[in-house]
């Protein structure tokens, strides 16, 4: 759960008060090696104790029914035993209950938040600039297989029949997009503002050679055409792994916050291409291809 604590801040030079200035944590409950989830498993787990019902409970938290059982089946599989049970039928007419398990996990949550939120406080108390690295200290220690992690937020959500599409504005002004489920949207609290990161593996990525001077994106299918300059390209024996600064708002790659994608091609296109540093070029995936994550 982000813990947010307040702290006093300077009057704007026109007497109003600045807005409070937050400190931002997490906490989560781990099972073996496996994440369990943070706030928001654990307040559909205690809405569940208190309604005794999957339909309810979801209400509740602001889900979807589907979201809150796809949530509800992912913590059984992942603490290797049952926290929830349903109940069909009977004088009751049946239900949704919490394991003892789950109760402890409930509790356990709750007192270490509270420990968590003592020390959010002592650390902002002591520690300049404690906030913004606290974050950075929490992203960076993800570990994923993909190789491009790519940090962003949301800018726009555009409901479809089926899927969402999500836009994501990276640092240096070029955009993401992502194509979801409904549940994932909800469940990842997916909306304008919101933190996100965005996950591609390298072997997904195609690479194009553009013309430095076109005005026009290329007119491709792929939803993601990220322009840039190849920093570094690194050759194996079948395939050359390239990494390309993305332009920033400036259109260069110059701008000390613009990302770095990374591609892995073959050797023989990677010759064809030309590819070498210096060389521009734009990196292709869908936006079926992006993965989306946010912190609980």
């Amino acid at each position: 759960m982000s813990e947010h604590i307040p702290s006093s801040a300077p009057s704007s030079a026109g007497g109003s008060p600045a807005a409070p200035l937050e400190l931002g944590g997490s906490v989560w409950l781990r099972a073996g090696r496996e994440t369990l989830g943070g706030a928001a498993r654990i307040a559909l787990l205690a809405a569940i104790r208190e309604t005794g019902s999957i339909t309810a409970a979801a209400k509740a938290v602001g889900i979807s029914y589907k979201a809150a059982w796809d949530a509800v089946d992912a913590m059984n599989n992942l603490a290797g035993e049952a926290l929830v049970t349903r109940s069909v039928g009977g004088k009751g007419g049946g239900g949704t209950t919490l394991t003892p398990r789950a109760h402890r996990l409930i509790e356990t949550f709750h007192a270490v938040e509270r420990e968590h939120r003592r020390f959010i406080e002592r650390a902002s108390a002591a520690i300049d600039h404690f906030a913004g690295d606290w974050a950075l200290i929490g992203r960076i220690g993800m570990k994923t297989s993909a190789r491009n992690q790519l940090y962003g937020t949301v800018s726009c959500v555009t409901r479809g029949s089926v899927n969402d599409e999500i836009s994501l504005a990276l640092p240096g002004g070029q955009m993401i997009v992502a194509v979801v489920t409904h549940e994932s949207t909800e469940t990842l609290g997916l909306v304008v503002g919101a933190p996100a990161l965005a996950l591609v593996k390298a072997s997904w990525v195609m690479l194009v050679v553009d013309d430095a001077d076109a005005v026009q994106p290329l007119r491709l299918s792929a939803r993601n055409q990220l322009r840039g300059v190849a920093t570094q390209v690194t050759r194996g024996a079948v395939n050359t792994e390239v990494s390309l600064a993305l332009d920033g708002a400036t259109g260069s790659p110059t701008d000390v916050d613009s990302p770095v994608v990374t591609a892995v091609v073959t050797n023989e296109s990677a010759d064809t291409l030309g590819l070498a540093a210096g060389k521009r070029a734009t990196a292709v995936f869908k936006a079926s291809s992006v993965i989306l994550g946010t912190a609980d």
